[in-house]
């Protein structure tokens, strides 16, 4: 699945309006949009998208962040997603991101770093399975 990979603009994104600039810069840099919608996520569903922080001292603070307000998953496609994606997001601390990022530009703090990225192929295909059916992608796509 290696040209697949899980965006999520997080609730500081969407609070801040930020919705059309960022989608705009994933666009720009050749990734295709297969699946968009706005969800508020609830404890539960935070808490199983995260499971493997849950152990970290930041999951639940990370937990009341992203059910603070509504946020955006985009399923993305292109060749090299993942590694692609991730340079286009720069670093979760946005002071030791590369200018120019995602997360140098709008992101105020690594607790408020305005979006997720997939870490891995085999993270991507769970976390976009998490927020889109397979039926839904296709559906979205025309298929």
């Amino acid at each position: 699945m290696g040209n697949r990979t899980l965006a999520i603009l997080k609730p500081d994104c969407v609070e801040k309006n930020l919705i059309g600039e960022v989608i705009s810069k994933i666009t720009g840099a050749g990734f295709k949009v297969l699946g968009m919608k706005m969800v508020r996520l609830t404890k539960d569903s935070a808490g199983g998208f995260y499971e493997i922080h849950k152990d970290k001292p930041f999951f639940n603070d990370l937990i009341d962040y992203m059910t603070s307000g509504p946020c955006v998953p985009v399923a993305l496609e292109k060749e090299n997603a993942v590694e692609d994606f991730r340079k286009l997001i720069g670093a979760t601390n946005p002071e030791n991101a590369e200018e120019g990022t995602i997360r140098k530009l709008y992101a105020e703090s690594i607790e408020r770093n305005i979006i997720h990225g997939s870490d891995s192929d085999e993270n991507a295909a769970k976390e976009i399975a998490h927020f889109f059916t397979r039926k839904e992608l296709l559906e979205i796509n025309g298929f």
